[in-house]
This record gives structure tokens, sequence and C-alpha cells, in this order.
């Protein structure tokens, strides 16, 4: 997607006062009757960490290194969610999953590089879980770029069991917070619920590291994709104002 028309962005980043731009309306991704729209911070710049995590606050997340948030005239439906990680109490099937995967799984971590074997999976992971998507024919540099940018600290955190690769967590650090940005994992081994662990692994680590929430990208009730996230109690999530507990009634009817 390319930026077209120039919007007025103050209202979208108070106090940083950036050209954005809002994107011309496009397929979505999640519903096929409808058209979708983003807001984008201007692609050539390079915001950092503390610009980013005030972004992060109000909503919006990257792509490679262009930041953006769905700006969508007639749906709401994706919202972005946080997870306070001081408060968060997992349920009973979480439990299960980090009773049986951590004692077992090594976790190795490193900043963003290109890994044939994560590449490999990558691939395999993207064409069971999510084919169609645009995704599957990756090149290694699309890969790497989707994956990472210069201006952020990210890591990728790969989880093994018996020296088989497992799955990889990409995250993003901030002063404040850690930002999920991708992971994919070995679909023979969905058992073991893989990608569970990487989201509960990232909620200790941050509690761990003294940060305060955990973002998740955009919640949507009614996406078998995204609304999972709704799992991982107390869930903060943005209303286009301010940040309030994802209440049940919202997790029904997606706003």
């Amino acid at each position: 997607m390319v930026p077209t028309d120039p919007t007025d962005a103050r209202a979208a980043f108070p106090h940083m006062n950036p050209v954005a731009y809002l994107s011309a309306p496009h397929p979505c991704g999640y519903f096929d009757d409808r058209l979708a729209q983003s807001l984008f911070l201007d692609p050539l710049s390079s915001p950092g960490a503390v610009v980013y995590e005030a972004l992060l606050g109000q909503g919006f997340r990257r792509s490679g290194g262009l930041v953006y948030r769905p700006q969508c005239r007639a749906c709401q439906a994706c919202v972005a969610v946080r997870v306070p990680v001081a408060e968060f109490a997992p349920d009973r099937s979480q439990r299960r999953v980090w009773k049986r995967l951590s004692g077992r799984v090594q976790v190795l971590s490193g900043g963003p590089r290109f890994d044939p074997e994560h590449y490999r999976l990558f691939r395999r992971y993207v064409r069971r879980r999510h084919p169609g998507g645009g995704m599957e024919d990756m090149s290694a540099g699309d890969y790497l770029e989707f994956l990472s940018t210069t201006w952020l600290r990210t890591r990728f955190h790969e989880f093994r069991i018996d020296q088989r690769l497992l799955a990889v967590a990409v995250t993003d650090e901030t002063a404040h917070a850690l930002s999920a940005v991708y992971t994919f994992f070995d679909p023979d081994r969905e058992d073991l619920s893989p990608g569970v662990f990487s989201i509960l692994w990232q909620i200790h680590r941050a509690l761990a590291e003294g940060r305060r929430w955990l973002y998740l990208g955009y919640w949507i009730a009614h996406s078998p994709k995204m609304a999972y996230k709704a799992r991982y109690r107390p869930l903060e999530a943005w209303d286009g104002s301010a940040w309030r507990p994802l209440e049940d009634g919202w997790r029904q009817t997606g706003r």
C-alpha cells in the first residue's frame, strides 16, 4: 500500500506534530466485503523508540519500518490491545501450557539477522496457517524487512525443544513495554500450543524486566485469526481516546 492524500495528523500524534498520510481504500485483509484504510507516519521518517512508544500508546504499530493504524470510515473492528503484565492472571488452559513447556523449552535471543532455519519455519507456518494472504512467497529480504527496522531495538526469540526449533517470537522493546511483532511456529506441533507459550513467555519477560505492558497488536472480535487475544486477561483496549478494560460486551460485539 502506498500512502496517498495527506491528512491532519495532529489529533493522532499529540505533542509530536509529524507528517502523516491516509492510504487509498484497499481490500480488507480480514473481511472480504469491506475496504480498509490506514493512517501512516511519513515512511521516510525514523521515529525512534521514545516516539514509537508514544505511538503504541495511541493504537499504532509497525510493519517493517512503516508505522500505521487502521483508519476505516465505516468500520472500527480493529482494536489495539495490550496486557498490563503485573495484573495478568492466566486461565486454566494457559497455566497448563506454561507448566508443560516452561521447563522443557530453551529460549535463545538475538538481534535481527537472516537465519535460514527461521526463514524455512516462517514459510512453512504462513503456507499452512495463512494461505492466500500474500506472505507465502516472501523473499528472504522481504521477510527480514517485514520483521525488523533500523530505528528500534527488536529481538528474535527462538524456542527450542530437544534442539529442534519450535517457534520464533519477534518482539520490539521500548522503555516501558514490549510489543509482539509476529510469532511463527512449527505447524506440526500445534499440540504443544507454541503460540500461547510465546505470549506467556513475553508477558513473563516484560514483568521480569520491569516493563508495564505487552502490546499484542489488533484484536478483531469476529476474526478467528485475531479473536484469541481476548483470552489474555486483564486486557486493555484503545477506544480512540483512552485505554480501558476490554469488557465482555465489547469482546462479543467488536464495538
